[in-house]
């Protein structure tokens, strides 16, 4: 039987420079979607999954994550003594008491390869989840990374990736692969290319910011030279541990909100503001008489 998976890579060094000027000064990662910053959803998925390790993989000027999820003394405290137990909850629920977090720093920013990299004396010898919080994957069941991780112990811990189906003229935004189908949602991968023009693509089916990985990864890592972009490319090394073992496509159960932009972000908060009972109707009349506005 597989290790199970304990421990999940959190990226999030990078500079979102696509919300600047509100990144200047707050972490991409801690914008909100109604009243929950992104990586609170991620971190939520990860729990979910059952990770009881969180390894945020960070640079130097980021400490608004870290502060996020540290004791907030003087805002308990007033919460408390105002006898307001619901907002105390709440901001002492954003992370379970089992739950630690490690706080790595990636000096340069040299890809998402180098930043999984450089958790690699956190992760040790066990399989290893990453989520890149910009991604924000929805579903009213089980989340993206247990529905992986589940498969993984399945399959005798082979690799799992999140994968779907883009527009074709998109493929060079995204890793892509091709990839041999098991089942409705399974597919084994046969070749992983990074940002591949649209003529050359072999399929359209892109990898999405979902990963479970064997320690084996770091290893491979550590040889992989710069690719696209002049960065050390996570798809690099998972195109070499496919001569090794199995890697497996999966077409997860859920809606993908592409945060890393303006729009997907607003989409995001619209379809979480549905999910909420004090608020879906409001917002699907606001939604409504907005068209007929326009």
């Amino acid at each position: 039987m597989a290790k199970p998976m304990r421990k999940v890579v959190f990226p999030v060094a990078g500079l979102g420079t696509r919300f600047l000027p509100a990144t200047k000064t707050v972490a991409k990662e801690m914008l909100p979607v109604l009243d929950r910053p992104l990586i609170q959803y991620a971190v939520d998925e990860a729990v979910d999954a059952g990770a009881d390790t969180l390894i945020f993989v960070t640079n130097r000027y980021k400490h608004a994550i870290a502060d996020y999820f540290d004791k907030a003394y003087e805002l308990e405290s007033k919460l408390s003594q105002s006898g307001k137990k619901e907002l105390l909850a709440l901001v002492q629920g954003t992370l379970p008491k089992h739950v630690r977090c490690i706080f790595v720093t990636q000096p340069e920013a040299l890809g998402l390869g180098h930043a999984v990299l450089c958790a690699k004396q956190v992760v040790g010898d066990e399989p290893f989840g990453v989520i890149l919080a910009d991604d924000l994957i929805w579903n009213a069941g089980k989340s993206c990374l247990r529905q992986m991780s589940e498969l993984s112990q399945r399959e005798n811990g082979a690799g799992v990736i999140a994968v779907e189906e883009v527009p074709r003229d998109q493929t060079d935004k995204y890793g892509i692969v091709d990839a041999t189908k098991i089942n409705e949602r399974a597919a084994k991968i046969n070749l992983v290319v990074e940002k591949p023009k649209p003529d050359v693509a072999p399929s359209n089916l892109a990898i999405v910011g979902r990963y479970v990985l064997p320690a084996r990864i770091f290893e491979l890592l550590e040889k992989t030279e710069p690719g696209a972009g002049g960065e050390i490319q996570l798809t690099d090394a998972i195109e070499a541990l496919l001569g090794e073992r199995s890697v497996l496509a999966y077409r997860f159960e859920g809606t993908r909100f592409d945060c890393g932009n303006k729009l997907g972000l607003v989409q995001a908060t619209l379809h979480m503001a549905m999910q909420d009972p004090k608020l879906a109707a409001a917002t699907k009349d606001f939604i409504r008489t907005s068209r007929i506005a326009g």
